[in-house]
């Protein structure tokens, strides 16, 4: 053994100086373990693509957990061919509601697999049963964590398919993670209380890190394919729960008023708006209880006149 590490630090030394960096990178990014947990409900037509876009990663996941979540259809049997293939997937089977509901039964469905798994991760990722990532995604994450000790969040974009083209979701944003993607430190991860079983919780996760002094980060040059756009399964009375989640995250009246009109425009429909401010009030009505402190629903309501304030400069 000691002749072997001999013959490798002696090759390693004649190696030019601009090689020896990018094999201390390299090594540097091999030392992070990504775990991955994905929910997923009637994913029969999309769950290979995205299991087939993890496999040929060049940098592996160590651990990735499928939660199916009372399926109908043959996304048991295809997670089943993968777990069978590469013992790093691993196929976990719950029972919840048979519909498509933002929320709660996502995040419920996800804890169902992230118990499964043990402490030993560096980054956790909640990913949808529905995209397809570029071979270099894991690694080019890597290199982000690894060049940024403060950089709690990262992603790629959501791209999807319009006439023949992959084009950039409506729904991005440079300073916003798509819930369909997410990626944690774990330091982060745990500091934010992991994610909330409630409609908004990939959007309190970003407020919470930013609170406690974490950064985020969007890297444009990662193009994943979302196969089925954001919302296209969920069902009318699911739209309620945005409005109820604006609420629970102690934006006020004025600031849920001016972020309900803003998505529904970006989704098309001012019915979407009425919506929204229904749930807002029901849920105020209702005295719901928050998913943050007083102290954090401020910095929340002062990170968001900032940004809305900005607009206008």
């Amino acid at each position: 053994m000691l002749k072997e590490l001999h013959k490798f630090q002696k090759a390693k030394n004649q190696i030019p100086k601009r090689h020896k960096l990018r094999l201390t990178l390299n090594l540097k990014l091999q030392i992070l373990n990504f775990y991955i947990v994905i929910p997923a409900h009637n994913e029969e037509a999309c769950i290979k693509q995205t299991l087939d876009s993890l496999v040929a990663q060049t940098l592996l996941p160590k651990k990735v957990v499928i939660v199916n979540d009372h399926s109908t259809d043959n996304t048991q049997q295809i997670v089943e061919t993968f777990a069978s293939k590469y013992n790093w997937i691993s196929l976990v089977n719950t029972i919840s509601s048979d519909k498509h509901l933002p929320g709660s039964k996502i995040i419920n469905a996800f804890y169902k697999g992230y118990e499964t798994l043990d402490e030993d991760f560096d980054v956790i990722c909640k990913f949808d049963a529905d995209l397809i990532f570029p071979k270099n995604y894991l690694k080019q994450l890597a290199f982000h964590f690894n060049a940024n000790k403060k950089l709690g969040m990262a992603s790629g974009f959501c791209y999807i398919e319009k006439n023949n083209s992959w084009i950039l979701e409506n729904l991005t944003r440079k300073d916003h993670i798509r819930g369909a993607l997410k990626a944690y430190r774990k330091t982060c991860f745990e500091e934010i209380g992991k994610l909330k079983p409630s409609m908004g919780w990939d959007t309190v996760d970003e407020l919470l890190a930013k609170f406690y002094g974490w950064e985020l980060l969007t890297d444009e040059t990662l193009h994943v394919k979302h196969l089925k756009p954001t919302g296209i399964s969920y069902n009318k009375a699911s739209k309620h729960l945005q409005g109820e989640a604006m609420y629970k995250m102690r934006y006020g009246f004025v600031i849920t008023l001016i972020s309900a009109l803003k998505l529904a425009y970006k989704k098309g429909s001012f019915n979407l708006f009425k919506d929204y401010m229904a749930g807002f009030f029901k849920a105020k009505k209702e005295k719901l209880s928050f998913l943050v402190s007083e102290e954090q629903g401020a910095f929340i309501r002062n990170l968001r006149w900032k940004g809305i304030l900005s607009k206008f400069k």
